[in-house]
C-alpha cells in the first residue's frame, strides 16, 4: 500500500465514523423528546407513581426526645401514620441474652477481625487476652480499650447496652473461644 491509499483509507474511515457518531447523537436527541412527552408527563400525573416516590424518600427513622410529647412520630414502614409502640433501646438491650448481644453489636468487628478485634471462636487469638481475666475483658468491653493489635469501642459502639449485657456478650464469646 502507498502514502496515497493509506491516507484515503484514513479519510472514508474517518467520514464512516463521522456519520456513525451524528447517528448516535441524533438518536440520543430523539429518545429525549420522546421520553420528555410520555414518561416524565406519565410520573408527573400519575397519583399511584407520586405515593411511591413519597414512600420511597421517607426518612428512615425518627428522633424521640425523652420528656417531650412523641406522639406523631411513625415507625418506619407504618402507612397509617399512628406510632407503634416500641420498646425503648434500653429496655431492648436489657433483655437480651449475651448470644443475642453478640450477633448485634460484636459481630460486626469480630467475625471478620476487624480494627485488630480477635476472630470468634480463634482460640490462639483469644488466649492472651482470656489470661488476662474475665473482670480485665469485661472492663475492655465496656470502657473501651486502645492496644497494640487495635482498638475496641466502648460497649461494642452500642451505648444503649446496660453492664450487664456486655458482661454477658464477653463471657459468651470467652466460652466460644476456648
Amino acid at each position: 500500500m502507498t502514502a496515497e491509499q493509506d491516507r484515503k483509507f484514513f479519510d472514508i474511515f474517518m467520514i464512516v465514523l463521522g456519520i456513525l457518531v451524528a447517528v448516535a447523537i441524533g438518536l440520543y436527541g430523539l429518545a429525549q423528546a420522546v421520553q420528555a412527552r410520555t414518561q416524565d408527563a406519565y410520573i408527573k400525573e400519575d397519583q399511584a407513581v407520586q405515593a411511591m416516590v413519597e414512600e420511597r424518600i421517607q426518612p428512615i427513622g425518627q428522633v424521640a426526645i425523652a420528656g417531650e410529647d412523641n406522639s406523631g412520630l411513625r415507625t418506619p414502614g407504618a402507612g397509617s401514620g399512628v406510632a407503634a409502640e416500641a420498646p425503648a433501646p434500653a429496655q431492648m438491650a436489657a433483655d437480651m441474652s449475651g448470644e443475642e448481644v453478640y450477633n448485634t453489636a460484636c459481630a460486626a468487628c469480630h467475625t471478620a477481625g476487624i480494627a485488630g478485634a480477635p476472630k470468634f471462636g480463634d482460640a490462639a487469638a483469644w488466649s492472651s487476652r482470656i489470661g488476662q481475666g474475665m473482670d480485665t475483658l469485661t472492663t475492655h468491653a465496656i470502657s473501651g480499650y486502645q492496644g497494640s493489635a487495635g482498638y475496641m469501642p466502648p460497649k461494642g459502639g452500642r451505648t444503649d447496652l446496660s453492664d450487664d449485657a456486655v458482661r454477658a456478650a464477653v463471657e459468651y464469646l470467652v466460652a466460644q473461644s476456648k
